[in-house]
């Protein structure tokens, strides 16, 4: 499902989204804005342990529809209430293992010699945004600021380990179902910069390395965000 979201994403800013008028004489007076979503993002870690990197390009694509709210007359004020889906991969070198149902977590030392060692997260998501922009009944082209929170239920979560000798990989009961944090939005016209900061753990407390020292990562989720009616 992700390669196809990312197909679309790649053809969308070749498509020229804005609302018709049926009649090239009226002005629609009750329009609504910016109801449709996809984006891509590159993700990062925060409050890293000690020694744990990124490796390779870690991605996130989103998609959904937010029911957009105006609270003005001009309807260049309001909210934005909606639902979404958004896959996540993160790379690091913070190797992941399952035994008897106990997950531990390793820091890959210099000789291990291994691809790609990656969370892989999907969700289903809940965006509430503070929406103000500078649009009109008749101008498609405007400047927007939409800020607010994400909840999000990660429906399914995952570690896999890509090595020489093939690849593994478990459903991680570690990674937590329910996450939130703070989103940014802002731009003009197609592209727009799409900020998600995480205001909760990406482990849950007991996630320790071997070493002892806590796992207390946050994601970070900085990329482009493109709207349609």
């Amino acid at each position: 499902m992700s390669k196809s979201l990312f197909l679309v994403l790649l053809c969308f800013p070749l498509l020229q989204f804005s609302q018709t008028v049926n009649d090239a004489n009226a002005i629609d007076t009750h329009y609504l804005e910016d109801q449709f979503y996809v984006g891509l993002n590159y993700n990062f870690m925060l409050n890293k342990p000690n020694d744990v990197v990124h490796r390779n390009f870690s991605y996130g694509l989103q998609a959904g529809y937010i029911r957009d709210i105006p609270l003005n007359v001009q309807r260049n004020f309001g909210i934005g209430i909606g639902i979404g889906y958004e896959v996540n991969s993160y790379y690091t070198n913070l190797i992941s293992t399952s035994a008897s149902g106990v997950i531990a977590y390793t820091v890959a030392s210099s000789d291990f010699e291994y691809d790609k060692s990656k969370f892989e997260i999907h969700s289903i998501d809940l965006p509430i945004e503070l929406r103000w922009r500078t649009s009109t009944p008749t101008d498609y082209k405007f400047l927007r600021l939409y800020s607010g929170i994400k909840l999000a239920y990660n429906f399914s979560s995952k570690s896999k380990l890509i090595t020489n000798d093939g690849r593994t990989g478990f459903a991680n009961s570690d990674i937590e179902k329910f996450q939130y944090g703070l989103t940014f939005n802002f731009g003009y016209n197609t592209f727009n910069l799409h900020v998600y900061y995480s205001l909760s753990d990406f482990l849950k407390k007991d996630a320790v390395l071997d070493t002892g020292e806590s796992i207390e990562m946050k994601p970070l989720r900085i990329g482009l965000i493109f709207y349609m009616l």
